[in-house]
C-alpha cells in the first residue's frame, strides 16, 4: 500500500465505543434534496437552525464525525482501487456558511492520494473568452478520484444574476447546460453530489464579527463580504432558482442546515458514507499466480 494511503496512526482513531449513525432512510434523505425541475422547491422551507441528524447530544455528534471521516478514508481508498467511478462533490453556500469546515471535518482524514480540492474564483479573461464550462470540465475527477468543489460552475449564474448581467433568457439557457452537463458526467461513471450549506442570516452576521475580532481570522474577512451580506435577500432568491432548476435524478441537491457545524459535518459525511457503500466497491481480485507465493 502507498505511503500516503496507509491507515491513520494509532493517536488518531477513534475510540471503538464510538459507533457512527445508521444509513439515513430514503425518506429522511428525501426531506432535505431536490431532484426534480418539475417539482416546487421553497428554499425558506428548510430551517438554517435544524439537526435532523443529529443524536442530540453535541459530544457524540463530535465523535460520530472522526468515526465517519475515519471511515471514509477507507472508503477513498478502496473508491481508488476499484476505479470504476469517479465522484464530484460540490459544495455552494453563501459567505461563511462553512465550505472550507467541510474540507477539514469530512475531508480531513482522506489520504491525499485520489483525492484533490477545486476552490472556484471569478473566471480569468482566458476563462471567459470561451464558454462557462469550459474551466470546469478541465478540473473533473478521472476514474478513482474524487474532486471538492468549493463553490463551482453556480458561481456563473448566482453572481450573475443577483448583479443582473444577464437576462432571464441566458439564466434560462445556463441552467439548461449545467443540467446536460452533469448528465453527460453521470453517463460517463460520474458520481455528482451537490451540497447546499444553508445558513441563517444571523448566524452569518455572528461568524462575519468572529473573523473580525480573531486575529487569526481576520484576513478572510473582506469588505466585500459586506456587499454581498447587503444583498442576502438577493442571493437567497437567485439559490432557490438555481436549486429549483437543477436538481436532477442524476445530481440531486442536498440542503444542508448549516448553523450548527458539528450538523453541517455529521450530514454531509453520513450520505457521502451512504454513496460511497451503495456503489458497492471492491479491490482488483489481482493476478492468481500471486496467490500462495511467498517472499523469500
Amino acid at each position: 500500500m502507498p505511503e500516503a494511503a496507509r491507515p491513520w496512526p494509532l493517536r488518531y482513531r477513534v475510540p471503538m465505543k464510538t459507533v457512527p449513525p445508521k444509513t439515513p432512510s430514503d425518506r429522511q434523505v428525501q426531506a432535505f434534496q431536490h431532484a426534480s425541475p418539475k417539482s416546487r422547491f421553497k428554499l425558506a422551507g428548510i430551517d438554517p437552525a435544524a439537526k435532523p441528524f443529529s443524536s442530540g447530544d453535541k459530544a457524540s455528534d463530535k465523535a460520530a464525525v472522526e468515526a465517519l471521516a475515519v471511515e471514509l478514508d477507507g472508503l477513498q481508498n478502496l473508491f481508488y482501487a476499484d476505479k470504476r467511478f469517479k465522484l464530484l462533490v460540490v459544495l455552494q453556500g453563501i459567505d461563511t456558511s462553512g465550505k472550507d469546515g467541510t474540507l477539514r471535518g469530512v475531508f480531513g482524514r482522506m489520504s491525499p492520494l485520489g483525492v484533490r480540492t477545486v476552490g472556484w474564483k471569478a473566471p480569468t479573461e482566458e476563462e471567459k473568452a470561451h464558454d462557462v464550462l469550459w474551466r470546469i470540465h478541465r478540473e473533473v475527477p478521472r476514474a478513482g478520484d474524487i474532486v471538492v468543489f468549493n463553490r463551482s460552475h453556480y458561481e456563473d449564474v448566482l453572481v450573475p444574476v443577483v448583479h443582473g448581467w444577464i437576462t432571464p433568457e441566458q439564466r434560462a439557457q445556463r441552467y439548461a447546460h449545467i443540467n446536460d452537463f452533469e448528465r453527460m458526467l453521470a453517463e460517463s461513471g460520474t458520481v455528482v453530489c451537490k451540497f447546499m450549506l444553508h445558513i441563517g442570516k444571523d448566524e452569518q452576521r455572528e461568524r462575519l464579527q468572529a473573523r473580525l475580532d480573531d486575529p487569526a481570522k481576520r484576513w478572510k474577512f473582506q469588505p466585500e463580504d459586506l456587499t454581498v451580506r447587503a444583498q442576502w435577500d438577493a442571493y437567497q432568491a437567485a439559490y432557490q432558482d438555481a436549486i429549483a432548476a437543477t436538481g436532477t435524478p442524476w445530481a440531486p441537491w442536498t440542503i444542508v442546515p448549516a448553523d450548527s457545524k458539528t450538523h453541517r459535518n455529521l450530514m454531509i459525511a453520513t450520505l457521502l458514507r451512504r454513496t460511497l457503500q451503495g456503489l458497492k466497491l471492491a479491490y482488483p481480485a489481482g493476478d492468481p499466480a500471486l496467490v500462495g507465493q511467498k517472499i523469500s
